[in-house]
């Protein structure tokens, strides 16, 4: 997978996860892919408080981005 691709799945993962965090007031950006295995991800809105960020980031995030692209070992909320 070239990085334009892994880009752009993480792109799509990102867009089928947002409207979930969009109900509770919260979004997403893609901040960077680095060496096409760790992915940054700035948490927004409503998210940036959330007591439970990790756990969407971990359980939800993480867990959609490596289903698009597979070989992503991380996924980095720098928010």
């Amino acid at each position: 997978m070239t990085s334009e691709e892994v880009k752009l799945n993480v792109e799509k993962a990102l867009e089928e996860i947002r409207p979930f965090l969009q109900s509770d007031g919260g979004d997403i950006s893609l901040i960077s892919i680095d060496n096409g295995t760790s992915v940054k991800v700035k948490l927004e809105g409503a998210c940036v408080g959330c007591s439970v960020n990790q756990m969407t980031l971990k359980s939800g995030v993480e867990m959609t981005i490596k289903k698009y692209v597979p070989q992503i070992e991380e996924v980095i909320n720098i928010g």
